[in-house]
């Protein structure tokens, strides 16, 4: 059992001006993905140069952080924001959807498809691997955070974190009595989600799109990748408080939102290989 660090969410304080940790991963992550991308295009391994790159940074850049809001929102914390309309714009204290997030960044390349020529599944083909860098730089974030923690365990790297700072977590998400002291120990979910959306399925993509493939195939292998490890890791996560289990006791929203992208990523993948020649 290990207990949780204490760790300020505030990664550096310029007067009134407050870095928070949390965005500074998003941060990491957009250069991380970036840096990589530039890197295939300077050894001729993509077809892209470098300015499409830039401008395609850019539009994803606002797709998720617009996405991700609006998407938690509407997912997740609805009636929070019917209470507290400025809640949409504190992005510091946390709420992003990756489902959200990505129906962000594919209306953004949508609009830069249109604006740029290219075909619809050459970007998100040329963007998948670079996506689960973003992935996994957000988990962290939540981490730091100390949210979206998971179910209690007694593994020997499950972790406990102090009531009185997380007073939520305590008396909310596992209804413990106000003068507890200690949570349980805890499933890191985060790490496993940065382990398995981000890590894991980065190493798989980055493998399979350094060869050619079928159009569509690398679009197709993230979304079913993607889809399973959210929808298996979420079997030791806490669902969030204000939705509780959609149904028989274990179904979360996060699941709910996974399937449709495992079908979709199963789907394509059918359809790109008997296409072999659309390349």
């Amino acid at each position: 059992m290990m207990i949780y660090p204490d760790i300020d969410p505030i990664a550096l304080s310029l007067g009134p001006l407050k870095v928070h940790w949390y965005g500074l991963m998003y941060l990491l992550g957009m250069l991380g993905g970036w840096s990589l991308a530039r890197w295939r295009v300077a050894r001729g391994q993509s077809g892209w140069s470098a300015q499409e790159v830039d401008d395609l940074l850019f539009y994803c850049a606002i797709g998720v952080v617009l996405g991700g809001r609006l998407g938690y929102i509407l997912f997740y914390g609805f009636d929070e924001w019917l209470a507290d309309p400025a809640r949409i714009f504190r992005v510091w204290e946390g709420g992003m959807s990756f489902h959200g997030g990505f129906l962000g960044v594919l209306a953004a390349m949508w609009l830069y498809q249109r604006k740029h020529g290219k075909g619809f599944f050459e970007l998100t083909d040329f963007i998948a691997p670079y996506i689960t860098i973003g992935l996994f730089t957000g988990r962290i974030g939540n981490f730091i955070n100390g949210e979206l923690w998971g179910k209690p365990t007694d593994l020997p790297w499950a972790m406990r974190l102090r009531c009185d700072e997380f007073v939520s977590l305590c008396q909310y998400k596992l209804g413990l009595p106000p003068d507890t002291e200690w949570t349980p120990p805890l499933h890191p979910n985060q790490l496993y989600e940065a382990l398995g959306e981000g890590l894991l399925l980065f190493a798989l993509l980055w493998w399979f799109s350094a060869r050619p493939r079928p159009r569509m195939a690398v679009s197709a292998l993230f979304l079913m990748g993607y889809g399973l490890f959210r929808f298996l890791i979420e079997f030791v996560r806490m669902p969030d408080v204000q939705l509780g289990y959609l149904a028989g006791g274990w179904l979360t929203m996060g699941q709910l939102l996974s399937l449709p992208m495992i079908v979709a990523g199963l789907v394509l993948m059918l359809v790109a290989y008997r296409r072999p020649a659309d390349t």
